[in-house]
């Protein structure tokens, strides 16, 4: 009886290790889990490559051409799998160039290892696999429009080529990178807006327009073209006329923020925005942004616009209309200060003029909305000239900007940050410490050891 009971014993927990091998076997292959525990979570897709990958409803295909056995496949594999555990359509297919010459011809591939990146017909090739090049591709791969963000030029505008801190040429080249088509547009040399222009960028001009350029600029906004506005306190914005049509104000003078010392910016004339107003363009924007040198603006009653602040001070700064010189400098009402809190920024907004009414809903779906005509004004342009635009938040605002106003909504907050721990830094001791151990001290080591061996055997 005994026996039998054992055997009985023996049999139910054999019965019930396998079951539990199953059951393990089952949730590995139902869930995934993984732990990274890099400083900058650079094994694990941010928040931007998430919000990318969901706006792509179609199939992405990873043709890799690498040699069997390859690392170059196991770094592909590498990549690739941590968007496929998001995006699970996501294909990955490699091709071994030394027996496909035709298709590293048809994909224009220069070496092995290279990626060719597929969506909706389009491709392009990685040269180098990081979830920046990954999802930079995507989001270049992702736009189907034909529509160009246009910088007016010919009046000393920051200038879209020159790599002195006052362009903005890095904030050119990250919209190239992004997927955008960037151009400048003298409207002299050629007096016309073109039909394609997504959205028109004034970058705070020295010198006055001509009547003709305002004209044509304030025709482009009637027909309900889309603008940026930025305007240094340094220079009058000029374009009264398009002012008067948007509804807005510009205030002369610099802004001061009296809590620059508390915040570490150096400078009175210095706004660090620390929040903002509900806006879907800074909706998710978590960090800090810099704007050196402000003016602000005030937005007037104008039929049928809708203003929202975008960027906005405490209620201790002021418009310091007198002279900014580094001395100290104190609100004064009496001679034309405008006490705070001031509009740096403001977003404007309107059903599109000649835009034609969104069709009925289905029963039970939302109705569509609206086309909108979007506009923004700044008073300040030095936030996305190449001397700022790396400051904490500048690029991802200077981004979101341009991406609401060419309504690309579902690629706003898309940036994905360098992670922080992809460099070593050492300090100058350490450097000399590691060159003197093995330039020096190891070798000399390894010739003792060799010389006290030699020396060993020759005395036996």
């Amino acid at each position: 009886m005994n026996k039998k009971k054992l055997y009985l014993q023996q049999l139910i927990s054999a019965l019930l290790f396998v079951v539990v091998l199953v059951l393990v076997g089952w949730l590995s292959v139902r869930h995934d889990l993984h732990w990274d525990w890099t400083a900058g979570k650079r094994n694990t897709l941010t928040e931007a490559s998430k919000t990318q990958l969901a706006s792509m409803k179609d199939p992405v295909k990873f043709i890799a051409f690498a040699y069997p056995g390859s690392e170059e496949r196991s770094s592909v594999e590498f990549f690739v799998e941590r968007y496929k555990r998001l995006k699970p359509d996501i294909q990955i297919e490699f091709i071994d160039p030394s027996s496909q010459p035709q298709k590293v011809r048809e994909y224009n591939i220069t070496y092995a290892g290279e990626v060719a990146l597929e969506y909706q017909g389009r491709r392009e090739n990685l040269r180098g696999l990081s979830e920046q090049t990954i999802t930079t591709a995507l989001q270049r791969l992702s736009y189907t429009g034909d529509n160009w963000i246009v910088f007016l030029e010919g009046h000393g505008e920051r200038s879209l080529e020159g790599q002195d801190t006052q362009s903005i040429s890095q904030f050119v080249q990250v919209l190239r990178d992004k997927g955008l088509k960037v151009q400048g547009l003298n409207l002299v040399k050629t007096p016309q807006i073109p039909d394609n222009t997504s959205t028109l960028v004034i970058a705070s001009p020295q010198s006055a327009l001509f009547d003709g350029e305002i004209k044509l600029i304030q025709q482009y906004v009637d027909k309900g073209g889309n603008l940026l506005w930025l305007a240094d306190p340094d220079f009058t914005p000029g374009l009264q006329p398009l002012a008067d049509t948007l509804g807005i104000s510009w205030q002369n003078g610099f802004a001061v923020f009296p809590e620059y010392e508390a915040l570490g910016t150096g400078h009175p004339g210095i706004f660090a925005a620390l929040g903002y107003p509900p806006s879907a363009v800074t909706q998710g924007l978590e960090q800090v942004t810099l704007f050196p040198l402000v003016r602000s603006l005030v937005a007037k009653t104008t039929a049928g616009w809708s203003a929202q602040p975008l960027l906005t001070t405490t209620e201790t700064a002021w418009l310091e209309t007198g002279a900014l010189d580094g001395g100290p400098v104190k609100l004064d009402v009496d001679k034309g200060d405008i006490a705070g809190p001031l509009n740096i920024g403001m977003t404007l907004t309107r059903d599109k003029p000649g835009a034609e009414a969104p069709k009925a809903a289905e029963p039970g779906q939302p109705p569509a909305p609206t086309p909108q005509q979007r506009v923004i004004a700044i008073g300040d342009a030095d936030f996305l000239s190449n001397g700022y635009l790396a400051q904490l938040g500048n690029q991802q605002l200077g981004i979101n900007i341009v991406q609401w106003l060419a309504a690309r909504d579902s690629q706003m907050n898309v940036d994905v940050p360098k992670a922080p721990d992809v460099d070593l830094f050492l300090p100058d001791w350490a450097l000399a410490l590691i060159a003197g151990g093995f330039v020096i001290s190891l070798p000399l080591i390894l010739l003792g050891i060799g010389i006290g061996r030699w020396i060993k055997r020759r005395r036996k």
